[in-house]
């Protein structure tokens, strides 16, 4: 009598895309959103902290979006992949918490004295230190650039999936970094080492993107 065959082992089973996920949440699969959220949390937090710059309003606002689009899952079309769509849920929660806080944009004399102002922490590691200043530099701009430039810049996206997420023309994305970088400079001209900023903004950034 022969034995029936054993089920395949979790390396050889195939992996459950996304897309499959959110089709097995909205068909009433207890599980299957819980698995999106343990896969992408992590890269929605990084776009939420540089986004909003505090770690309390970056806690709330990713779990506003991922309420959301538990909610709303059945609205999901498949024209874009699920992790744009997330970000685009992620990206508004923080562009409507700054709203509703009236953040207004921040004049370039004032970034000049906001600068001047910081001081560099001596216990901490340089590349510490440029992602503390990148990081309260970008809470100086307008949620707009700030938002493109996270994408682009931080989290190294292209202007393209940038333009997907945000919902906007991708000459709107290379405006709205051009603006932005325009007002970090002064910022930022004294960190000299661009190696050591490259790393800190593309390399991490890659690192949460791509998982």
């Amino acid at each position: 009598m022969n034995s029936p065959p054993e089920p395949p082992s979790p390396a050889e089973r195939p992996a459950v895309t996304d897309a499959e996920l959110l089709a097995a949440h909205i068909n009433g699969d207890p599980h299957a959103f819980s698995e999106i959220v343990k896969r992408h949390r992590d890269r929605m937090w990084a776009v939420a902290l540089r986004t909003l710059g505090d770690p309390d309003e970056a806690a709330d606002a990713v779990q506003d979006a991922f309420v959301s689009a538990y909610r709303k899952a059945a609205t999901f079309r498949g024209e874009a992949a699920v992790t744009t769509w997330l970000h685009r849920i992620v990206v508004n929660a923080c562009l409507d918490r700054m709203r509703r806080k009236s953040v207004r944009p921040v004049a370039d004399d004032e970034l000049i004295e906001a600068a001047e102002r910081e001081t560099p922490l001596p216990d901490q590691t340089v590349e510490r230190e440029v992602s503390m200043e990148v990081s309260a530099a970008l809470k100086l701009l307008p949620s707009d650039q700030r938002a493109a430039l996270v994408l682009v810049d931080m989290m190294g996206y292209s202007v393209e999936d940038a333009a997907q997420v945000l919902q906007v023309p991708s000459g709107t994305v290379k405006s709205r970094c051009a603006r932005g970088r325009a007002k970090l400079a002064p910022i930022l001209s004294h960190l000299r080492n661009r190696t050591d900023l490259d790393r800190v903004s593309s390399a991490k950034g890659a690192e949460l993107r791509d998982g």
